[in-house]
């Protein structure tokens, strides 16, 4: 009897996905490790490189153990470490933390649907790996005055409950319905949906300027501005509710127009924000009782799944869109 159960559909899904994100992470670590002036920051990023490099290759030995054709990823052609510096003010760091809360997501999403105890081991240390770096990541930007902390609010007293519809104010259809001041739990997403954006805004411009494809660098010229919209949307919405809007106070994108990464990366790397972007909103759609909130994040959710899906196309058109492992198709034998 085999030691190990076959690996499952499932399992080699997880494995896949997490073998392009990390080769994906490697690569631009390369580059801002190459390109930083700061040591705590270098320090930082080279831990993380280490540690991801490690847990690659224990993927690439599941893969030979099963017999499974390796998967391409990102390798050191989707990497330019001469090429100058792209961005600025900390953006390295600020990168990997968002990246970090990616990996998180996906970490957690992955260990429920893996069975054997070596995968389960393996996606618990990632997870483990990935808290770390976002912890220390945190710690760094704080100290630098680059990591803009939630509104602070009056302690509650008291408990309260519900005692009317109202509490749901804000219907759509009644612009002239009063609306409650948000709660902290609203706040809490609407606020990291903010930062998310103001992150990925000067990621995108600057991939925008750098980019070599001329219908790539259109394409991320509609993300900026999708990007900015966003921001502007949510940033009335605090406006209103008279609290303080989330500020970048660093990660600027430079003048640079020398590409660090290939367009094939660099659209990957938008297409995983998308779909991290999606799943943020919903979950702050499914935590929100103010009626107007949800319908505003319904709004930007098909705007980003019709950017993500145009993006698809042209990864497509230019062969950069690598395919999971499929399934076989048992009706196509048949004819």
């Amino acid at each position: 009897m085999p030691e190990k159960a076959p690996i499952t559909s499932s399992e080699l899904g997880t494995l896949w996905l997490t073998y392009q994100e990390k080769t994906m992470i490697l690569r631009m670590l390369e580059y801002f490790i190459e390109k930083s002036d700061d040591d705590k920051s270098r320090n930082i990023m080279t831990g993380l490189y280490n540690d991801l490099e490690e847990y690659v290759g224990k993927i690439v030995e599941i893969y030979e153990e099963e017999g499974a054709v390796i998967p391409v990823g990102f390798t050191a052609e989707d990497v330019n470490k001469d090429a100058p510096k792209l961005y600025d003010n900390g953006f390295d760091i600020m990168l990997v933390r968002l990246l970090k809360e990616i990996s998180m997501g996906l970490h957690a999403l992955n260990i429920t649907m893996t069975f054997r105890e070596d995968l389960n081991m393996l996606f618990e240390g990632l997870t483990a790996l990935t808290q770390k770096y976002f912890r220390i990541s945190s710690q760094y930007l704080l100290e630098k005055g680059l990591l803009v902390r939630t509104p602070y609010v009056s302690m509650p007293k008291s408990v309260e409950f519900v005692k009317d519809n109202s509490y749901l104010g804000g219907v759509v259809l009644n612009p002239f319905n009063e609306k409650r001041p948000l709660n902290t739990v609203e706040i809490a997403h609407i606020h990291k949906a903010i930062e998310s954006n103001l992150i990925g805004l000067q990621l995108i411009l600057g991939f925008g300027q750098s980019a070599n494809d001329g219908e790539v660098k259109k394409y991320f010229k509609e993300g900026a501005e999708l990007s900015k919209s966003i921001i502007k949307e949510l940033s009335e919405i605090m406006i209103q509710t008279n609290l303080p809007v989330p500020q970048s106070p660093g990660g600027n994108a430079t003048r640079s127009t020398a590409a660090p990464f290939s367009d094939k990366l660099m659209m990957y790397c938008i297409s995983l924000f998308c779909s991290f972007s999606m799943g943020s909103s919903s979950l702050g759609t499914a935590f929100s009782l103010r009626n107007d909130l949800p319908a505003k994040m319904g709004i930007f959710m098909k705007d980003i799944f019709e950017y993500a899906h145009d993006g698809a196309d042209i990864m497509i058109k230019n062969g950069w869109m690598e395919e999971p492992p499929q399934m076989e198709d048992h009706k196509q034998k048949m004819n």
